[in-house]
């Protein structure tokens, strides 16, 4: 019985998991976002990885949204200072002393920042960069291609330097039947 509990409670924990970080772009309502730049400082600092959820942001919020204007896969991230989601949000960075010129509406708005992890972004640049990528693969390639001379590393030289001569025995005369030895 406390095996089933158990079980059953760690497919609930894994599904909540699941649920809490599904992204946006499959029908989730998480949408991680890379901080590049400067205008949301000292909040946010360039390689930052801020998670967002879905939702409806109030005055005070930083949101992420996708200005109509621009490309669609472009996000800016900022803070709300005023409007509303039928009009449009008027939207600002902490470290501009300029309002945005876009007043995204709801449906614009991607998610409601929840969580700054410190610096993450750096490393998932690295990890997404094609060109990591293409380095990795060859470095496999060249080490799978390099020729080895022959007796390092190869299975038939490892087995020859572990064998060591057997120690051979002291050979025994044949004793005659009834002697003493």
């Amino acid at each position: 019985m406390l095996l089933v509990v158990r079980s059953a409670l760690g497919w609930l924990l894994l599904s909540a998991g699941l649920w809490l970080v599904w992204p946006s772009t499959l029908g989730g309502c998480t949408t991680l976002t890379v901080i590049s730049g400067h205008s949301m400082e000292p909040t946010y600092y360039t390689g930052d990885l801020v998670v967002a959820r879905c939702g409806t942001p109030t005055v005070g919020d930083v949101a992420v949204y996708r200005p109509s204007a621009v490309s669609r896969s472009a996000r800016i991230i900022h803070r709300v200072v005023g409007g509303d989601a039928t009009v449009g949000f008027q939207m600002k960075g902490d470290n501009n002393t300029f309002l945005d010129p876009f007043t995204p509406r709801q449906a614009d708005v991607v998610g409601v920042a929840v969580l700054r992890i410190p610096q993450v972004g750096r490393v998932s640049a690295l990890v997404f960069n094609p060109w990591v990528w293409v380095g990795v693969l060859l470095a496999a390639a060249v080490l799978l291609i390099w020729p080895s001379d022959g007796t390092s590393g190869s299975p038939e030289a490892e087995l020859e330097a572990d064998v060591e001569p057997a120690e051979q025995p002291d050979a025994e005369l044949p004793v005659p039947a009834g002697s003493p030895r």
